[in-house]
């Protein structure tokens, strides 16, 4: 199972939401490279980063910041916020970007989503951001009216990575993972499912790693180890075991 340290960008800095609030960020430091490399001594080959403002505005607003994290970080970053058009697509991957996640697009494009995954195998993750059960897009701003299981069933068979779920009332909450939720998921479609939204502590990262055969690919951590609840090294170590 794989542990991505979270890297979100708000006007080059470093933050986390609570609930997805843009008003309610906490800001945890000013440099977003040098946060990419302390992930990367502690062990992560990978690494989740999401440029918050281009959630809202549609196209990449934090572009210097990710191109500084992706000529620090060696790993596999996978990036997401507001990549809606092709050519965002292959400019992403052009300078390094390991895999593209689509929100928004999953909703409102889906055919744009299955075109791009087919362009770039194994390149395409899924974001099912779910409030209530129900998907919520741009930026999580609004909600529709599209159950996550429903939107998740229309990429079946299209050649999509994995699905990246969040459960958005826990994300930056601190108060643990949905691991039901998740699994459910996971059982109810064959893409594997990265988790995401509230992980608070190793107990996290140990109930969803006993559901590595469901098809829990991973998990998405950000305000634990920032807040020193979570110890990113002890995480990776527990994620890969046998």
């Amino acid at each position: 199972m794989i542990v991505f340290p979270a890297i979100d960008l708000k006007q080059g800095q470093v933050v986390r939401l609570a609930e997805g609030d843009m008003a309610r960020a906490t800001v945890y430091g000013d440099n977003p490279a040098a946060q990419a490399a302390l992930f990367a001594e502690a062990g992560s080959q990978f690494l989740h980063v999401v440029d918050l403002d281009g959630s809202f505005a549609g196209k990449a607003e934090n572009r210097e910041a990710v191109e500084a994290i992706l000529e620090t970080f060696e790993g596999h970053v996978q990036l997401g916020g507001g990549i809606r058009t092709p050519e965002a697509v292959a400019g992403w991957f052009n300078l390094g970007v390991s895999r593209v996640v689509m929100g928004t697009a999953a909703l409102k494009d889906p055919q744009f989503v299955k075109d791009m995954a087919r362009e770039y195998p194994g390149g395409i993750v899924v974001a099912v951001d779910a409030r209530d059960g129900m998907v919520a897009t741009e930026g999580w701003a609004d909600v529709s009216d599209v159950s996550v299981v429903d939107l998740a069933r229309r990429f079946e068979d299209a050649g999509v990575a994995s699905l990246l779920f969040t459960d958005i009332g826990r994300d930056g909450m601190l108060k643990g993972c949905n691991v039901q939720a998740t699994v459910d998921l996971a059982r109810q479609t064959d893409m594997p499912v990265i988790a995401s939204g509230g992980v608070k502590g190793l107990d996290d990262i140990r109930m969803l790693k006993l559901h590595e055969n469901d098809g829990i690919e991973g998990v998405i951590t950000g305000r634990a180890l920032y807040d020193g609840r979570l110890d990113l090294a002890a995480a990776l170590q527990m994620a890969e075991r046998d």
